[in-house]
């Protein structure tokens, strides 16, 4: 399921933009990773523009198209939501966030802001949860937060069902999809059309606080 993971982050990250590298060909079982190889992927991203989004989590491709250079954990086990009590159980989740694992990032990307991201599973659906664990993150010293659910969306919204794409296993896949209607643009665009909606039926009412983000 790692490779899948990976894949897909890189798949997304190289659609943004970015050039990616998998500095760690191999998997560390038999003892602790070194600073090094905590992050599964570095990347550049040489068109960025503005400054770097700041404070606000989970990102989109919006907020990560700000972003120059960058450290990615892929943390892909889809079979739960992300949650404040999983950071009890497995604290080693923040360790892309150690000024140790920056330094040997640095010395791969060269100095300078280099945002640490992690790439995670669906957030919690209760606003109390979500916000809960985004500011652990926060405080944690992550960035960036990424779920599987945005990059996957903004990948099948980005495909062309009349294009072949050969040289990509999932973007192949996300194409015979939609070929097949199995995939539909409509769906992707249901919740935007939604948000629309709800914006101008609140047009002149008393603002609102901010919502989580997509998950």
């Amino acid at each position: 399921m790692a490779s899948v993971s990976e894949t897909i982050v890189r798949e997304y990250l190289e659609t943004l933009g970015f050039l990616v590298q998998q500095p760690t060909k191999y998997q560390v079982t038999a003892r602790a990773k070194r600073a090094d190889e905590e992050f599964d992927l570095m990347a550049i991203n040489p068109t960025a523009e503005g400054s770097a989004p700041r404070g606000d989590l989970p990102w989109t491709g919006r907020e990560l198209r700000r972003v120059r250079r960058a450290i990615f954990s892929v943390r892909g086990w889809h079979t739960e939501r992300f949650s404040p009590a999983i950071l009890d159980d497995a604290p080693e989740i923040l360790r892309i966030a150690d000024a140790e694992v920056l330094r040997a990032a640095e010395r791969k990307l060269g100095p300078g802001p280099i945002a640490r991201v992690l790439c995670l599973p669906a957030l919690p659906a209760g606003r109390e949860l979500r916000e809960g664990a985004l500011r652990r993150l926060r405080e944690g010293g992550v960035d960036g937060v990424l779920t599987f659910r945005t990059m996957l969306s903004e990948l099948a919204a980005a495909v062309d069902a009349s294009s072949n794409y050969e040289k990509s296993d999932l973007l192949q896949m996300l194409r015979i999809l939609k070929n097949y209607g199995l995939l539909r643009d409509a769906q992707l665009e249901l919740f935007h059309e939604r948000g629309r909606r709800s914006r101008r039926s609140g047009a002149g009412s008393e603002p609102v606080g901010r919502g989580g983000g997509a998950s």
